[in-house]
C-alpha cells in the first residue's frame, strides 16, 4: 500500500514538473514576427537618407564657389545668400516638424505624402539653383529664392524621413537596426555628393578673378574641350556652366531614384504610432530631454562636429 502511494504521488509530481518545465519556455506570441523588418525594408529606409547627404554637401563645398566663379557675383551678396539660406533653414525645421506633428492619416501614411509631394519640386529648385539666369539686375534674389526654396522642400522630404523611423516598427532592436543602415548609407552619401560634383565640375574650373584672356564667354572662339591653342589652355566660362548643370542633374536623378526607392521600399504601421499618455508639454519635454547627461554630451559633440564641418566648407578656397 505504501509502495503504491509512493508510485502514485511520483507519477503525480513527475506530471506537474511536466507541466511547469513546458510553462518556463517562452513562446514568442505570433504578432511579434509581425512587425520584424527585413533586409530589404532597411536598405529602402536607408537610401531615403542619401539624397540629404549628397545635396548638403554638393551645396556647402561648391556653392560658394559657384556664385563668386561662375554666377560672377559680388562676394557680398554671394555670402548674403548663404546667410539667408541657412538662417531660412533654421526657420523652417521646427515649422515643418509642427506641420507634420498634426498631420493627418492618408491611405499611404503620414509621413510618406511628405516625402511623395515635396521630391519633385525640390528636384526642380535644386536644379534651377545651379542655373544662371540671362538677366543681371536680379540674380541675387533668383539665387535667394531658389536656395530657400530648395531649403524649405528639402525639410518637408528630411524631417518626415527622419520621423519615419518611429512609424517602421514596434520593436525598439529592429528601429535601432534600420537606423544603422540609415547612418552607413548617409556617410556614402557625403562621399558620393562631393565625389559626382568634385568630378564633373573639376573638369571646367574657371578662376575666381578672370583676367583678359583667361576665360572665353563665347564658345566659339575655343576648340575642341576649351584649348585655345596647343600652348595654351583656356577654360571657358559656358563650359563651366554646362558642368555644373550636368552635375546638378545627375544629382536630381539620384535624389529620384532614392525617394522612389524608399516610398516603394517601406511601409508605415499606423497602429505603432498611437500616443499611449497624455501628451506632455513642449517646454518640460526639454528639460527631461535635456536632463538626460549622455543625451546633453551628445549634442553637444554633434554641434562642433557640424560646426568644424561648416567652416571646413566655407574655407576649403
Amino acid at each position: 500500500m505504501a509502495k503504491g502511494e509512493g508510485a502514485e504521488q511520483y507519477s503525480n509530481a513527475s506530471l506537474f514538473n511536466k507541466t511547469d518545465s513546458s510553462d518556463s519556455f517562452d513562446v514568442p506570441p505570433k504578432h511579434e514576427h509581425r512587425n520584424r523588418l527585413s533586409v530589404c525594408n532597411k536598405i529602402c529606409y536607408a537610401i531615403g537618407g542619401a539624397p540629404y547627404q549628397i545635396t548638403g554637401c554638393a551645396l556647402g563645398f561648391f556653392l560658394q564657389l559657384y556664385l563668386l566663379d561662375v554666377a560672377q557675383l559680388d562676394p557680398f551678396y554671394a555670402s548674403i545668400i548663404l546667410f539667408v539660406g541657412r538662417a531660412w533653414d533654421a526657420v523652417t525645421d521646427p515649422t515643418v516638424g509642427f506641420l507634420v506633428s498634426r498631420s493627418p492619416w492618408t491611405r499611404i501614411g503620414r509621413m510618406l505624402p511628405w516625402i511623395l509631394i515635396s521630391t519633385p519640386l525640390a528636384v526642380l529648385s535644386y536644379f534651377l539653383i545651379w542655373y544662371v539666369p540671362p538677366f543681371e539686375t536680379g540674380k541675387v534674389i533668383w539665387y535667394i529664392f531658389f536656395y530657400c526654396l530648395f531649403q524649405s522642400l528639402q525639410t518637408c522630404f528630411h524631417v518626415p524621413y527622419s520621423a519615419l523611423t518611429m512609424f517602421l516598427s514596434s520593436e525598439q532592436a529592429e528601429r535601432d537596426s534600420a537606423t544603422a543602415y540609415r547612418m552607413t548609407v548617409e556617410v556614402l552619401g557625403t562621399v558620393l555628393g562631393t565625389a559626382i560634383q568634385g568630378q564633373i565640375v573639376g573638369m571646367a574650373n574657371a578662376p575666381c578673378l578672370p583676367g583678359p584672356g583667361e576665360i572665353v564667354a563665347d564658345p566659339t572662339n575655343i576648340s575642341h574641350f576649351g584649348f585655345h591653342n596647343d600652348s595654351a589652355h583656356v577654360i571657358s566660362l559656358e563650359h563651366t556652366k554646362a558642368a555644373y548643370m550636368i552635375a546638378s542633374g545627375v544629382i536630381c536623378l539620384i535624389y529620384i531614384l532614392c525617394a522612389g526607392v524608399l516610398f516603394c521600399g517601406v511601409k508605415e504601421q499606423k497602429e505603432h504610432s498611437q500616443v499611449r499618455s497624455q501628451p506632455m508639454p513642449f517646454f518640460q519635454g526639454i528639460r527631461l530631454v535635456m536632463g538626460h547627461g549622455p543625451y546633453a554630451k551628445l549634442v553637444v559633440v554633434f554641434l562642433f562636429t557640424s560646426l568644424g564641418f561648416m567652416l571646413h566648407t566655407g574655407i576649403q578656397k
